[in-house]
């Protein structure tokens, strides 16, 4: 009995298929520099978050919208590394669009040294922070309680130093605060691109930390159009969010000020400088 062969022309075939798909997770998908990623589903919808390397370092991620651009080019030469060695130690990997984050917009940091100009930097061009609070919920009751909002200080070309809330009675922080309005906001100088620039970890001191500490109260009606504009501006999605939720703005009146930005140690800024520097 003859053995039987495989037709070497639909073998060829089948590898020649099989080289068009690339691997992939819910969560990420990687791309050789030399891959053609025309026929790829790279969709805002599924594409994942900023990722980091394996060595920790953090990397430039590509924009979607420059993979689904009518274009042959490959991500590396959509996004060149200055270092080409440093470029070669990851994968590509692909990211959530980028184009409307509003972040460091107001180019390179203060020097360290002027704490109260970095504080209120940080404050001006943070979209979100980490606010903490005292848990009104059974299982916690009593315990921190941490939660990110989407935060303003004003338009960004307005900066009070006064950050803004929108927020819903839906939200277990705002039950939190019903019974303890004393909150503690934090920032990092992680979510612009300084960091990722300068290679500083987010807890390396280098790359900033600012906590303000102080009470939640509801915006004033006199104060309302100003808030508003200042939310909206920076978050105009929330313009749509659904009015059976009950949204309402609140602020956080300062008590204290703490900034970590170098190393060495922290800094309390008086709340008198600190309403006194600019961010600009």
């Amino acid at each position: 009995m003859k053995a039987r062969c495989f037709p070497l022309p639909l073998l060829a075939h089948v590898v020649c298929l099989c080289r068009g798909y690339t691997l992939r997770s819910s969560v990420s998908w990687v791309v050789s520099s030399n891959d053609v990623v025309e026929d790829a589903d790279l969709s805002e919808e599924v594409a994942p978050a900023l990722l980091v390397d394996g060595a920790g370092l953090w990397k430039q991620a590509y924009p979607a919208s420059s993979v689904l651009a009518d274009s042959a080019e490959s991500p590396g030469e959509l996004g060149k590394p200055e270092d080409d060695d440093l470029g070669r130690l990851s994968s590509r990997l692909f990211s959530y669009r980028l184009d409307k984050v509003q972040a460091s917009a107001g180019g390179s940091p203060p020097p360290h040294q002027d704490t109260a100009r970095t504080a209120r930097y940080i404050a001006h061009y943070s979209d979100w922070g980490h606010l903490s609070t005292i848990s009104t919920q059974d299982k916690i009751k009593g315990l921190p309680f941490g939660n990110i909002f989407s935060v303003s200080d004003g338009p960004l070309d307005n900066s009070t130093g006064v950050i803004y809330f929108y927020v819903t009675p839906m939200d277990n922080t705002v039950t939190d605060l019903k019974s303890n309005p004393y909150a503690s906001l934090t920032f990092s100088e992680a979510e612009g691109e300084f960091c990722r620039q300068m290679v500083y970890d987010p807890e390396d001191p280098r790359c900033a930390r600012l906590t303000l500490t102080g009470k939640m109260v509801e915006v004033a009606p006199e104060e309302l159009a100003f808030a508003k504009e200042a939310m909206f501006s920076r978050h105009p999605v929330m313009a749509k969010w659904p009015v059976g939720h009950k949204w309402f703005f609140m602020k956080l009146d300062l008590i204290q000020v703490w900034l970590q930005d170098w190393i060495g140690g922290t800094s309390l800024i008086p709340l008198e400088d600190y309403f006194k520097a600019t961010p600009f």
